[in-house]
């Protein structure tokens, strides 16, 4: 089963690099830009073929090491 595992941080965390975007993109004269957040994104195949059991060992795997849970977020989008 393939997963995609979308990280962002909290809200309420400086986000220096979606800072750096926002301005890169005024620069750019892309106007209309509020506000950036940059986050990313992990791509995983992993064996569970159960649903259930997959998203609860990739919930384990962020807990454990692809999320700082403290300021960032995760959600997780399983593809058949």
């Amino acid at each position: 089963m393939k997963a995609k595992v979308y990280i962002t941080l909290k809200n309420g965390v400086l986000d220096p690099q979606g800072k750096a975007i926002e301005h890169a993109l005024g620069a750019l004269d892309f106007g209309g830009v509020n506000e950036v957040r940059q986050g990313k994104m992990i791509e995983l195949d992993i064996a569970e073929s159960d649903e259930a059991k997959a998203k609860s060992q990739i919930e384990a795997m962020c807990e454990k090491l692809l999320a700082n849970t403290v300021i960032e977020n995760y959600a997780i989008e399983l593809i058949g």
